[in-house]
């Protein structure tokens, strides 16, 4: 078993999960890197970081469509350095479903990522979470409790997940403490948006900037080391979820 403490990130290859798994991997934690389809960043951020400090990252692969593969990949991240002290619910489909054309394939998508992933690993990983005294942390949205429009699945997902996360910081105390994340604006979505699109998101947001990924591994280090904080949610968002509009 490795002496540092580890950090199981799921959807990390890309955006904030790398950006966290080099933040946290810089602070002197070891990392247990999830993807699933993106291998290629993801092997090349893990060989990266496996330069800089060797065997202090490792893979896990695997699709969060399926209990089977959920349960799978809690065991090879537990595994992966027979130890955990951090599950980083991180991995999240986003994307428009207007009602009329929500169909299973939407559901497996939306649900199995922001949903029933967090709840199975963290059902497969407690124990060893336990052992350690560790912390859960889920990245949940802003828009859970403010509901983008044609976004419903992907809202009543995350919506869910704010209710797991005070529903397991009950549950798994005092061994284990539950916390979210809510980000706001912080990068912009993969899908293209114009100039007056943007331009009208930042006009909802009383400090008129977008935020950084810094600035959501910082609340994370945060509510890592709050030793009396469980089962709340974080908004790192501008003050846009307080703002008079929230809506994109």
């Amino acid at each position: 078993m490795t002496a540092n403490k580890v950090m199981f990130i799921t959807g990390a290859a890309k955006r904030l999960g790398a950006f966290n798994a080099v933040f946290f991997h810089q602070a002197g934690w070891n990392i247990v890197l999830h993807y699933n389809q993106s291998a290629a960043p993801a092997v090349n951020l893990a060989d990266k970081l496996n330069q800089q400090r060797p065997d202090s990252v490792k893979l896990v692969q695997g699709s969060f469509n399926s209990l089977l593969d959920i349960e799978q990949v809690g065991d090879d991240a537990v595994a992966a350095f027979g130890r955990l002290d951090c599950l980083l619910n991180n991995a999240s489909a986003f994307y428009a479903t207007p009602i009329g054309s929500i169909d299973e394939q939407d559901w497996t998508a939306l649900v199995g990522s922001n949903m029933q992933a967090p709840l199975f690993l963290a059902q497969r990983c407690v124990h060893a979470l336990k052992e350690t005294q560790g912390n859960i942390i889920n990245m949940v949205d802003i828009h859970a409790l403010r509901p983008l429009q044609k976004h419903s699945l992907y809202c009543m997902a995350k919506a869910a997940l704010v209710s797991m996360t005070y529903s397991l910081a009950q549950e798994l105390a005092p061994l284990v403490r539950v916390n979210g994340i809510a980000p706001g604006a912080i990068l912009w979505p993969e899908t293209a948006l114009g100039d007056e699109q943007k331009s009208e998101i930042l006009k909802h947001i009383p400090l008129q900037q977008l935020g950084s990924e810094k600035d959501i591994a910082q609340g994370i280090e945060y509510l890592l080391n709050a030793n009396y904080v469980t089962g709340q949610i974080l908004a790192i968002d501008g003050g846009r979820s307080i703002a008079s509009q929230g809506q994109l």
